[in-house]
């Protein structure tokens, strides 16, 4: 059997979707997987041996090169004859993508996506209650796709791996950044936690904001900032890090596809259905019932976090 995975971006999303990778190859040995993905997140997924071919598309803000993309698509859905494209993604761009690739294609229906319109692009459609964890989401359609047993998402094993090597062990990683503003825990805040903890911290950013963040940050503590880092290379920075704090972002997320323990701080988002808590992965928010899909992006709840309360179940995380 060959299946394709469609799940284009972001950086958190396509974390959250790969946890389903080892559930599919311990159900159905043999199946080939191939996965479409934009191609700044394709080293994210590199080194999967979970994964048989990655797909880079460059279909973001790339108007004048779509037909091009088209091509390289129905080129690949000759060669590959895909048995069923599973649409995880749930946006019109990702419906047609699966569209090109073949005939069979799953997805959410009408009423599980923002884009109700994509599930009008598949052949199998699936009820699953949108405001439902989107590990979950991910994991029971892909099951009800392939019509396996939903497994007990505990016994992941860690599921990013990597080329690169680092002697750098921080006893803390701070994620400074995030996609919006209102979703970015306060510098001023990230300063009292450091401070309070007292332990050997890097800090890792993505963008120049992000950069002039961290160094503020550095100057007021004894934190250091990290060098640029590729996928590759943050993925070992993560797994070599005794504990990762940050905002409800992608690196964030990456350090519970690692088993790596993390307190993630939501502001405007929900944290009950943007990561799984475990015993090593906690979550603070701001308390209050937020619907996924209204999100408010100017809502800066996330300020009136206090600091303490990040430092206290940092302090029961590094005593484990």
């Amino acid at each position: 059997m060959r299946l394709a995975i469609v799940k284009l971006s972001a950086l958190g999303d396509i974390v959250h979707a790969m946890v389903i990778l080892q559930y599919i190859k311990k159900n159905i040995p043999n199946i080939i997987i191939d996965w479409f993905v934009e191609e700044n997140f394709a080293q994210l997924l590199q080194n999967n041996p979970d994964i048989n071919e990655i797909y880079k598309l460059k279909l973001k803000n790339n108007k004048k090169g779509l037909w091009k993309q088209y091509k390289k698509l129905k080129t690949i859905s000759e060669k590959n004859s895909y048995d069923l494209i599973i649409d995880l993604q749930g946006l019109i761009k990702s419906a047609i993508v699966s569209k090109i690739l073949g005939k069979s294609i799953a997805g959410f229906d009408k009423n599980s996506i923002r884009e109700s319109i994509a599930s009008l692009f598949y052949t199998k459609t699936f009820k699953i209650d949108y405001n439902k964890n989107v590990i979950l989401r991910n994991l029971e359609l892909t099951c009800r796709a392939l019509e396996i047993d939903m497994p007990d998402i505990s016994t992941k094993k860690a599921f990013l791996h990597f080329n690169n090597t680092s002697d750098i062990r921080p006893k803390l990683l701070i994620i400074v950044g995030s996609s919006w503003e209102s979703k970015i825990y306060p510098k001023q805040r990230f300063i009292e936690i450091i401070n309070a903890l007292e332990i050997n911290t890097y800090i890792s950013w993505g963008n120049e904001k992000e950069y002039s963040s961290a160094l503020f940050i550095q100057k007021h503590t004894n934190a250091k900032v990290l060098e640029k880092l590729n996928l590759d290379e943050l993925k070992c920075i993560i797994t070599n890090s005794a504990l990762v704090i940050g905002s409800d972002s992608g690196p964030t997320h990456m350090a519970w596809a690692l088993n790596v323990p993390s307190i993630t701080i939501f502001g405007p988002t929900p944290s009950d259905r943007n990561t799984l808590k475990t015993g090593i992965h906690l979550t603070i928010d701001c308390e209050k019932k937020i619907d996924a899909k209204a999100i408010d992006k100017q809502d800066f709840c996330i300020k009136d976090i206090k600091p303490q309360k990040v430092i206290e179940l940092a302090k029961e995380l590094l005593e484990c």
